[in-house]
């Protein structure tokens, strides 16, 4: 009877769908903060735009990103065709970077650590992505290019930029003048 337990509930974790959703909602609340970051940079606002790229774009989807990665590894693993039939350690890895920036980038804003800070970890997660285009380019056994996967990092990489260096170049030419 407990096998029979552990099998549904692992079976319930293994489930593709909960990654999708995860996956989904990390693209909804990432597009979420890089619209507040927008809105607040035609206003004249960068380092206010880095608050919320820092808060939403890197430190929520960092943790839903941990949570798809570490938590469900096996249905995320075998929604991007990478299930080996077991636990996959390099995969829950990848979602504690995820929390290891995410995480401080939270506390960053919400314990007004300034401009700086909240840029750097922005700074962080767009090298992150970086490393994943990379890798994402390289790891293709079949041949095959996930075209989807690299624009989108490759988006992430290039929005999490501008924000940063932007926020970083007003708060530098504030203290200059």
């Amino acid at each position: 009877m407990e096998n029979q337990q552990n099998a549904t509930a692992e079976s319930r974790m293994s489930d593709p769908r909960i990654s999708q959703f995860l996956m989904t909602t990390t693209f909804v609340v990432g597009a979420i903060g890089y619209f507040f970051g927008f809105l607040k940079i035609s206003s004249g606002s960068p380092e206010e735009a880095v608050g919320s790229v820092a808060l939403l774009s890197v430190g929520v989807v960092g943790i839903l990103s941990m949570v798809r990665h570490s938590v469900f590894h096996r249905s995320d693993a075998i929604r991007i065709g990478w299930d080996q039939g077991r636990r996959n350690n390099f995969q829950i890895e990848v979602g504690f970077a995820n929390l290891a920036i995410g995480l401080p980038a939270i506390i960053a804003v919400a314990f007004d650590w300034g401009v700086v800070v909240e840029a750097a970890f922005v700074i962080a997660y767009a090298l992150y992505f970086v490393q994943v285009t990379v890798l994402v380019l390289m790891d293709r056994d079949d041949g095959k290019l996930n075209l989807f996967r690299v624009v989108m990092s490759l988006m992430q990489t290039g929005l999490l930029g501008y924000f940063a260096l932007s926020a970083l170049a007003s708060a530098f030419s504030q203290q200059v003048n």
